[in-house]
């Protein structure tokens, strides 16, 4: 495959991200990119997933962090190093120290997922919890790294870091030649300047496509000179980040094709459909690709189009949460209030009513005290499951045509 020049920005080159794939070669795995034809259907194109959530840590980080750990003198090894992260970064930075015998401190936000934290511990760093923000978190670093003399190890800003991350984009292309679009998710942006700086040089007709979750478009107000603002609690914590890194931005200010924001219902959709139909589990930031290809496909029709699932790093009760809620949007589980007059029969005329038009029942309550109706009424709080939206409207109507009024369908 022809290489095209080097690009403008020249804060990393391919030479530097084949550097750093010699260098992580034998502690990162080259992790599988896979066609999924169902989600392909769906999407209208050719998909392929590069499934970076099956690393050791479940996250990309690992290539850059190791990247930059292996580049330390042997006093700055024997100091130690420090790093601000909202999870991902941290497991990776951890991780290898643990293994090249570095000492490792980790500064996190407040609001972490736990699971994230924990797994940091597991891998012997000290973990600090401070900062509502990874900026407050990131001035906290710079002050305690200069404190205790430690090397501080960015999470994106930071050529080697980007390098490593470039890895991905040498592997994908290796593996599928033929793609005509690489989907990334934007957090600080060193994953999408690394895949983007491989992917360029290796094939300049191919698109690179950035992802942002709405609630935090830093990169996109940056290139496009918007003032959308950043706010809120987001799926994707692992892009929420308020200011991308000076050196990331020059480089997908030249060489990203286009950014694209989803929001988090978009998001939530893409995690449940994952673990569905690909039986993998994905955080959201690692989902976001998905919930934008998912939310315009006309975007990626007819293109062969290969996605990176960027970590699976997300509590289990989330992921509990996620799915039942998408449950609810497709119409599968459905909470019902329902007036009835309070005398025997009435439930178990509604139960048979429900089981004859082939609903599950799968919690039921009385509410006769804190409710508006006649003392003689009660209110029947219902759960059901029903196959999809069809079927639901076709339940309601047999509970209205059967006289039970449904409150609020």
């Amino acid at each position: 495959m022809p290489q095209a020049p080097g690009p403008v920005h020249a804060a990393v080159t391919l030479a530097d991200i084949h550097a750093a794939a010699a260098t992580i070669r034998d502690s990162v795995r080259v992790t599988p990119c896979n066609e999924s034809r169902t989600l392909g259907e769906i999407c209208g194109c050719r998909l392929f997933l590069k499934f970076e959530n099956l690393q050791f840590t479940a996250t990309f980080k690992e290539r850059g962090a190791l990247n930059r750990l292996e580049a330390l003198s042997p006093d700055e090894r024997r100091h130690g190093v420090i790093a601000m992260s909202a999870g991902n970064h941290a497991l990776g930075v951890a991780y290898h120290a643990m293994r090249l015998g570095i000492p490792a401190t980790i500064v996190m936000p407040i609001g972490t997922p736990m699971v994230k934290i924990e797994n940091t511990r597991r891998h012997g760093a000290e973990v600090i919890i401070t900062g509502q923000t990874l900026e407050e978190a990131a001035d906290f670093v710079k002050a305690h790294a200069g404190k205790h003399g430690l090397i501080e190890v960015h999470p994106y800003d930071d050529p080697l870091i980007i390098a490593g991350q470039g890895t991905i984009g040498l592997e994908m292309l290796s593996a599928v030649p033929e793609l005509d679009i690489i989907v990334v998710p934007i957090g600080g942006g060193g994953l999408i300047s690394g895949i983007a700086t491989a992917a360029k040089a290796l094939n300049p007709a191919l698109r690179v496509v950035g992802v942002e979750a709405k609630l935090y478009p830093s990169m996109y107000n940056a290139i496009r000179g918007e003032h959308l603002p950043m706010r809120g609690d987001t799926l994707a914590e692992g892009i929420a980040v308020k200011a991308p890194g000076v050196i990331t931005t020059k480089i997908v200010r030249e060489l990203v094709d286009d950014i694209l924001l989803v929001s988090e219902d978009q998001i939530e959709r893409a995690v449940a459909m994952l673990i569905s139909i690909e039986k993998t589990v994905v955080e959201g930031a690692g989902a976001a690709g998905l919930a934008a290809m998912l939310a315009a496909p006309e975007r990626f029709a007819g293109r062969n189009v290969g996605l990176v699932l960027t970590g699976g790093n997300i509590d289990t009760r989330l992921i509990a949460s996620v799915l039942t809620r998408e449950l609810a949007r497709e119409g599968r589980l459905t909470q019902l209030a329902l007036d009835i007059v309070d005398r025997p029969g009435q439930l178990a005329a509604v139960s048979n009513l429900l089981a004859s038009a082939g609903a599950n029942i799968i919690e039921v309550s009385h509410q006769r005290t804190f409710s508006d109706l006649p003392a003689k009424a009660t209110l029947l709080e219902l759960v059901i499951e029903t196959r999809d939206r069809a079927h639901l409207d076709d339940v309601l109507a047999k509970l209205g045509a059967a006289g039970f009024a449904v409150r609020g369908s």
